[in-house]
């Protein structure tokens, strides 16, 4: 197995080592900690007791198939070993090494409670600080078989996170192992991967993601915002448009046009906005619906797709019974949805057109929300954030409609520069 694996000498180095009773490899994405850990793990089911459970922890059944089922049943990885990993997509075990392997999803703290009578000799978590402490916590408590043990791997976050002030900063007091890696760790990776993953991250996933640390969520959240090079005047013509909108009844409502250019980069075409304070008068969805409709038909602009603040259920039912076409919620996973338009801004991907005022106000001043950081938690402030939240919807739904195009920008900025 390991002739099948091109293993660094700190890689190798933490798989001997992972004889205490709580390992982490923590650090970059890419940077080898999952290989590693994966292998101590295959060794230690191998040793582990039969007096207790083995378990597999993820945020859900998905990411625990993707993150870890995957590359453990993956011949170029594990080589003859990874036939020895069976599971059934869905299933809630697997079969690894001839034991069985239960598989638990923990999304919130009402997870916890799948732990409760559970007596364990193993576990593996994937991606630990996405895990609820009060699971982590009940999880250690199960684990007491002699000799049991757990093995994680995470990305850094906040270091007021509970794992790093709780576990990794009390190392010294605890029977804890852990092993920091870099993007320069993994062996396997070419430089050309390498460019590219360095750019798709920008700002605070850059320091957490390339360089693995963990640094408190502080500032500007759009920090590589340049209005002199971010804002145009003109725009080219345009191949594709998505529609993003968030939802406000007292608060502002505000719809962002975003289209795809043939010079291959995504604008912010155009902005709608209704500030009902400012206005002193409400509107009702069907008049909301009627208004963004005689909007779009001035613009001469029919979206693909209309992505809605999920939350907005009224207003989604108006606009489907008004027959707006391509209707459907967006995708709100606030932190991803700020990389993603992080990344497409910093790369030079994303401009915005000068006549999207509210947004033009608000992104400046979209900023970190200190209380909250000061409780290890990433949150933006609520406050003037209608549009930059309309731009963050439309954006990070269609991420898998123009992340290529960073990659021909890079080939670009490459072959201008020689």
């Amino acid at each position: 197995m390991l002739d099948s694996l091109p293993l660094s000498r700190k890689q190798l180095r933490s798989v001997a080592q992972a004889q205490a009773r709580i390992n982490l490899w923590h650090g970059a994405v890419r940077s080898g900690k999952t290989v590693a850990s994966l292998l101590a793990f295959l060794l230690a089911v191998a040793e582990a007791s039969r007096s207790g459970l083995i378990v597999i922890v993820g945020r859900s059944l998905q990411t625990i198939e993707r993150n870890v089922l995957e590359p453990l049943a993956d011949p170029a990885l594990f080589g003859p070993v990874a036939a020895q990993v069976r599971h059934t997509r869905g299933a809630t075990t697997a079969v690894i090494l001839g034991r069985t392997v239960h598989l638990i999803g923990a999304a919130d703290a009402r997870a916890e409670g799948r732990l409760r009578g559970l007596t364990a000799s193993l576990a593996y978590v994937d991606e630990a600080t996405l895990l609820p402490e009060a699971f982590w916590t009940q999880l250690l408590a199960r684990l007491s078989v002699p000799g049991a043990k757990l093995l994680a791997t995470t990305n850094p976050d906040s270091p007021r996170h509970w794992l790093k002030a709780g576990y990794l900063d009390r190392e010294h007091e605890l029977d804890l192992r852990s092993w920091h890696f870099r993007l320069a760790d993994n062996p396997s990776l070419s430089p050309a991967y390498v460019a590219s993953l360095q750019a798709e991250y920008v700002g605070l996933w850059r320091r957490r993601m390339i360089d693995g640390a963990w640094v408190v969520a502080e500032g500007a959240i759009y920090d590589c915002w340049d209005e002199q090079q971010h804002v145009v005047d003109e725009l080219p013509a345009m191949s594709r448009y998505w529609l993003g909108i968030d939802y406000g009844t007292t608060n502002p409502f505000a719809a962002i046009l975003l289209g795809l250019g043939d010079d291959g980069r995504l604008y912010a075409c155009a902005e709608w906005r209704y500030d009902s304070r400012a206005r002193r008068r409400q509107m009702t969805d069907a008049q909301y619906s009627a208004a963004l409709r005689g909007w779009l038909d001035a613009l001469q602009v029919e979206p693909e797709w209309t992505f809605i603040d999920p939350s907005a259920a009224s207003f989604l039912a108006q606009l489907w019974e008004d027959g707006h076409p391509g209707v459907t919620r967006a995708r709100n996973d606030v932190l991803d949805g700020i990389r993603s338009t992080s990344t497409a801004l910093a790369s030079g991907l994303l401009l915005v057109h000068r006549s999207c005022e509210g947004l033009l106000g608000e992104l400046p001043g979209y900023s970190w929300d200190a209380t909250a950081a000061a409780a290890g938690e990433d949150r933006p402030l609520k406050r003037d954030d209608h549009s930059a939240d309309a731009l963050r919807y439309v954006v990070h739904s269609t991420a898998a409609e123009w992340r290529y195009l960073i990659s021909d920008l890079l080939q670009e900025v490459t072959r201008a520069a020689a």
